[in-house]
């Protein structure tokens, strides 16, 4: 039950952002070797992140590295480094089909304590989201919006309509191999109050969490993806009013005039465990 409210790209090549990112109220970090470093700064970056993975002190928060590409001229030498160094996470960039996980898999190895996270960023990777998910080490998808929106041409709109059917499809092949699912990022890091819509958008569909490029926007992800008081109380209670009623022999237990059966149980025992974990964390 580690919550992933809030997973922050941190730019590999600003050593001092990810120094500062080791006290911040995150559930996990992207330490990004694509797109927020310029070209002529790759290797830097490399030789950098790897050196922070090595030199860990970040708590709880899982470590995850974006590498760049594998078509491109610095994507296997990420690859080589960065499995080395060892993250929670790597996560590729682009993925398109399972095979393209192949060589990543390779480099890992059978008992690597890495994991594969792939970025769901095309039409043909949401369309091949299924055996995306189900491949070998797969631990998690992270949603390109910007990048999926420009491929089939959507029109931007603060309701992501466009993108409701793709979102669906890459989530319901999530759920189905059980494995995480983070939200694109928002980009206007000013806009609260569009950032929180947004995030209540994702939160409703079934997300996890979602990633995010400004610390200022940590506050608001991790408020709409933490369960609300509210729903504590009352998967307390319905684990309360289920238990009760096994141990009195009661074919059906009945709360606040509604039916409480073992699927409510379980999603309820899911929602007391992740708001321990995330009291337990702060």
């Amino acid at each position: 039950m580690r919550p992933y409210r809030s997973v922050l790209y941190v730019p590999g090549s600003n050593v001092r952002a990810m120094d500062k990112a080791r006290t911040l109220p995150v559930d996990a970090l992207i330490l990004d070797l694509e797109d927020a470093v310029a070209p002529d700064a790759k290797a830097q970056a490399r030789a950098d992140v790897c050196d922070m993975v090595q030199a860990g002190g970040f708590g709880h928060r899982p470590l995850i590295v974006r590498i760049n590409g594998l078509d491109t001229p610095w994507g296997g030498q990420d690859l080589d480094a960065v499995v080395s160094a060892s993250p929670d996470a790597i996560l590729l960039p682009k993925v398109a089909h399972a095979d393209d996980l192949l060589p990543v898999q390779r480099a890992l190895g059978p008992d690597a304590q890495s994991r594969i996270w792939a970025m769901i960023e095309s039409p043909a990777g949401v369309l091949n989201a299924a055996t995306i998910a189900r491949a070998d080490g797969m631990e998690g998808f992270v949603l390109g919006t910007n990048d999926l929106a420009k491929d089939l041409g959507a029109r931007d709109r603060a309701d992501r309509l466009p993108l409701q059917g793709a979102l669906s499809m890459a989530l319901l092949a999530a759920r189905a191999a059980g494995i995480l699912f983070i939200d694109g990022v928002y980009n206007a890091f000013r806009d609260e109050d569009g950032l929180r819509q947004e995030c209540l958008q994702g939160r409703d569909l079934g997300f996890d969490g979602k990633t995010l490029i400004h610390p200022a926007q940590l506050a608001v992800a991790n408020e709409v993806f933490a369960p609300a008081p509210a729903a504590v109380d009352l998967a307390r209670r319905q684990v309360d009013a289920y238990e009760a009623a096994l141990a009195s022999g009661a074919g059906v237990a009945v709360l606040d005039g509604r039916i409480v059966e073992n699927l409510h149980v379980e999603a309820a025992r899911q929602t007391l465990a992740k708001a321990d974990t995330i009291a337990r964390m702060d």
